[in-house]
């Protein structure tokens, strides 16, 4: 089978299983839901690079959290809504072509870190930690890299970074046809999650679908959350591609270079291949620390509460 006749069979095996108008009422009743989740709660601010998007949770210390591939603010927000209630605020800009982030003409990671600091004196901040999931990691170390009197700590978790002498991880045919055509459709997106929401975490969140199923209630929800929140993909579309290409082929970053207090963290069993990017990361950044996960994939699936309480614990040391 090639990638389009399995898109394409993915796409009429939805329809085949709905009737009628039922089809086109299911489909609009999910894309408004989605739309109104991701167009509430966030505000804009300019930026060298135009307009970044961005919301907040919580109340405290501030710390930045940046999204992975498919998301913005709001997944950013439903990442560490554990921080927000531990005593933190947190901050969640969608990075570049994300909903309401312009694309700049140079997406770079270098650009998005950039803008995190154009972001932080219009909110009036100096210094904070910076956590970035798996794409958003990119930018988190660059954020480190390029402007270390503003970053107070990096946290970069099942980061999509570089390996040294690693081999690109290739998506198998179906994986590559939704990642090719679903990607760019609202409604073949939706079908995707309707009728073959386990391919859809399997390929799309990197995670053994297995591992959801067998974990708590409150797991299972998250990850469904994760997944559904990618809708409306038409308004990600330009984030995904440029995340896709800079995290498909990350480049090598002058990590000795980051002095601040650094917490990498990943899991063994990550589809993308992530713990060994953290093992990197740690290698290569003094008095660094290291946590992997034997299991729970790319959404670290059974963990979410011991994770983010580690991440507390650790930033209420720096």
């Amino acid at each position: 089978m090639n990638r389009r006749q399995a898109i394409v069979l993915l796409g009429v095996a939805g329809v085949a299983t709905l009737s009628g108008g039922v089809v086109e009422r299911r489909f609009a009743a999910a894309l408004k839901l989605a739309k109104a989740q991701s167009d509430s709660g966030s505000q804009v601010v300019a930026t060298r690079f135009g307009a970044m998007e961005y919301a907040e949770a919580g109340t405290g210390s501030p710390i930045l959290m940046l999204h992975g591939t498919g998301g913005g603010f709001d997944q950013a927000l439903l990442f560490a809504a554990p921080l927000a209630g531990a005593g933190f605020r947190v901050i969640a800009p969608s990075r570049f072509g994300y909903l309401r982030s312009d694309m700049p003409p140079d997406p770079s990671s270098e650009n998005q870190a950039d803008a995190l600091v154009d972001l932080l004196d219009a909110l009036g901040i100096d210094r904070v930690p910076v956590l970035g999931g798996s794409a958003g990691a990119l930018s988190a170390i660059q954020f480190a890299i390029r402007h270390p009197d503003r970053c107070a700590a990096l946290v970069p978790i099942v980061p999509a970074t570089y390996v040294p002498g690693r081999a690109l991880v290739r998506p198998s045919a179906l994986g590559a046809a939704i990642m090719e055509y679903a990607l760019g459709s609202d409604f073949l997106f939706w079908a995707g999650m309707t009728v073959a929401e386990d391919q859809m975490i399997a390929t799309l969140l990197a995670t053994d679908p297995a591992l959801v199923h067998a974990a708590s209630a409150s797991e299972q929800t998250r990850v469904r959350a994760i997944l559904r929140g990618i809708l409306p993909v038409s308004a990600r579309k330009q984030g995904l591609l440029n995340d896709g290409a800079l995290a498909g082929t990350p480049e090598p970053m002058p990590l000795d270079q980051i002095k601040a207090p650094t917490f990498a963290i990943s899991v063994e069993d990550d589809r993308f291949g992530t713990a060994a990017a953290a093992r990197h990361i740690a290698d290569s950044i003094k008095g660094a620390r290291l946590v992997i996960y034997p299991t729970g994939g790319h959404l670290w699936v059974g963990h979410n509460a011991e994770l983010f309480a580690s991440v507390a614990d650790f930033l209420k040391t720096i």
